[in-house]
């Protein structure tokens, strides 16, 4: 299963590791072909140390453990693509990811989409769950649990009935972004990335299309 991939002359990879759910990328390690194996093998990554020259198993004492959703690996085949649902912070700082700072400073630009906040907002949320901060309010819904998210979206959802039946774009506006977070939380929590209902919209409207042409 491993012997399509390129390890260099040390007998390593570079394995890149990204949030399955966000997309964001956590993490870069490296892997042997024993540490390969072991992430294959347990369904958790497993790395190796280039400094301390030997195995090591993610979140082995903090509990940031990753389990592992695919592997993906590049062209050349001498680079991974690991895809994960992470059980807390990538780095060993805490955060998220380990690829928290910009190099000049400034603020991420966000993509040239006007979609491109749901993704943002994806990540984020996917950040509070990993690092649970003290009194925000995503934290906070993700501590009281499922019901709770599913009280708030059934909430918003009613509120949206609300705006769009009382005719005010305002109202509709702010209710409609309501529902829309407390939605992508319930997501994160059932562990059900964005991409997944996207791809079944794309799916459905592909079946559509393709009947209407037959007809046609």
């Amino acid at each position: 299963m491993t012997a399509d991939i390129r390890f260099d002359d040390n007998g390593l990879v570079p394995a890149i590791v990204q949030d399955a759910q966000s997309k964001e990328v956590l993490m870069l390690a490296y892997m042997n072909k024993e540490s390969l194996e072991k992430t294959l093998a347990t369904g958790e990554t497993w790395f190796y140390s280039r400094s301390r020259q030997a195995l090591w198993h993610k979140g082995a004492t903090s509990g940031n453990v990753q389990r592992v959703v695919d592997i993906r690996y590049d062209c050349d085949a001498d680079t991974l693509l690991v895809l994960v649902e992470p059980a807390g912070p990538a780095c060993h700082t805490g955060t998220y990811s380990c690829f928290s700072r910009a190099l000049d400073g400034a603020a991420r630009t966000p993509a040239a989409d006007r979609f491109a906040i749901l993704h943002e907002l994806e990540q984020i949320i996917a950040q509070r769950d990993d690092e649970r901060p003290e009194g925000a309010y995503t934290t906070y819904l993700f501590e009281k649990g499922v019901d709770k998210i599913l009280k708030k979206v059934g909430e918003e959802a009613a509120e949206v009935i609300i705006a769009a039946k009382n005719r005010s774009h305002e109202e509709l506006k702010w209710e409609a972004a309501d529902l829309l977070y407390h939605l992508l939380v319930l997501l994160r929590e059932q562990k059900l990335p964005l991409d997944a209902v996207l791809e079944t919209l794309a799916e459905r409207h592909a079946q559509k299309t393709s009947k209407e042409t037959k007809k046609a």
